[in-house]
């Protein structure tokens, strides 16, 4: 049941569903995106975006990688079947998504 409900609390925000959105579609052919890269594509506050990344990784769709003080998020790999269907749902919405702005690539990434 507290799975149940953590994933169903996290896609009940329009923000978070862009998030996983954007990362099922650029994560496919750039891999894991930096915070930074998701802040300067989704034009979000960062603090903001933090809070969003964590319930989505808190009810398992994100996988974190740490590298020094950067954080890069992707969907996870092995999703459970609620969190796989909410997804393949989320991608038939076919929302207008903005370009992917690989700024970490770029070193403009600041804390």
């Amino acid at each position: 049941m507290e799975d149940f409900l953590k994933i169903t609390g996290a896609i009940n925000d329009e923000s978070r569903i862009r998030i996983l959105a954007f990362l099922a579609q650029h994560c496919q052919k750039q891999g894991m995106l930096c915070v930074c890269d998701l802040q300067a594509s989704l034009d979000m506050v960062q603090s903001r975006l933090s809070r969003h990344l964590k319930i989505l990784k808190d009810a398992g769709f994100l996988e974190l990688q740490r590298q020094g003080v950067w954080a890069y998020y992707g969907i996870k790999k092995d999703l459970n079947g609620f969190c796989k269907d909410a997804l393949k749902h989320i991608e038939l919405l076919n929302l207008p998504l903005p370009e992917l702005k690989r700024i970490s690539l770029e070193n403009k990434c600041t804390k």
